[in-house]
């Protein structure tokens, strides 16, 4: 399929843009860019345009422990790919206070599940890398609800420092280039304004292989059991990857006991209780308000 005067122009402007950050990152960390690869259709994206575009790059993947198996062999056949041409690629696993870390092991170090309202899992397995770099992420408007009523193409930054200093996710507020002073790093989203149609119009023009679990109807690559996932998708995950149930629930029955060795609130009583709290993403009868459990 030939590709659109439309289609051509959002290349375009996505090539720009990497140029745009690889100068950025050259002035300002005197490295290459470094894009963050998830094992998605958007990081497939980003590395194509990146190689198309020509300009200087390096790949990472943190290793969030909670990946399906079909994204750990994509990510690693991908890498192998790049490797090939000569481009640095690094698996970053995460760390926790100092030491390696899992998210089985992190939920009991937290005491509570991760929710919605507290990703304490993005922050330690998923956006430690970069440091002192220019990073390249495949996030996008499209991804977001919020997003479908934004008017606007994007700006260059934000005015107001506090919208620039974000979780590594699709938030609605996302710009063009920002910068994250507590994390001593810089980002720069190319295909910010990229529909879904955009990205799998791309992916099939330049015969780019991605991951199986899409052709398994997956609408999304992340962590198994994410809360920010859709319900009926996170049950489907767990259908699919059994192993990954048990090992929350495991996980959840070890926080629980670390609560009670802590005196904190807890009328959970098993690993499977706060499991099948978590999946309801609500308060079910008897149970506490995630308020509490910070007690």
């Amino acid at each position: 399929m030939s590709t659109s005067h439309t289609q051509q122009e959002a290349i375009d402007m996505a090539i720009k843009r990497l140029k745009m950050g690889e100068e950025m990152s050259h002035i300002h960390y005197g490295k290459p860019l470094l894009i963050t690869y998830s094992g998605g259709k958007d990081s497939d994206a980003c590395v194509r345009l990146a190689q198309i575009a020509e300009v200087p790059f390096e790949v990472c993947h943190s290793l969030t422990t909670v990946d399906a198996p079909p994204t750990i062999y994509h990510v690693r056949e991908k890498f192998a790919e790049l490797e090939e041409q000569g481009i640095k690629c690094e698996i970053i696993k995460p760390r926790y206070k100092s030491n390696p870390v899992t998210m089985w092991s992190l939920i009991p170090q937290k005491s509570m599940p991760p929710t919605r309202l507290i990703r304490y899992c993005c922050s330690v397995l998923k956006e430690t890398a970069g440091a002192n770099r220019m990073i390249v992420t495949g996030v996008r408007w499209a991804e977001s609800v919020a997003r479908a009523n934004r008017s606007e193409a994007f700006q260059s930054m934000a005015s107001d420092p506090t919208k620039r200093i974000l979780a590594n996710d699709n938030d609605a507020e996302r710009q063009l280039f920002e910068a994250c002073a507590a994390k001593q790093k810089s980002t720069t989203n190319p295909i910010i304004d990229w529909s879904d149609r955009d990205v799998w119009d791309f992916l099939h023009d330049e015969r780019i292989k991605v991951n199986p679990l899409y052709s398994c109807g997956f609408n999304r690559v992340g962590c198994i059991g994410c809360p920010m996932a859709r319900k009926e998708g996170r049950q489907t995950e767990f259908a699919m990857f059994p192993t990954y149930q048990k090992a929350y629930i495991q996980a959840f029955g070890k926080m629980l006991k670390v609560r009670r060795e802590e005196h904190k609130q807890t009328q959970w009583k098993t690993g499977e209780d706060v499991f099948h709290w978590w999946m309801e993403d609500g308060v079910m009868p008897g149970q506490m308000e995630i308020e509490d459990m910070e007690k």
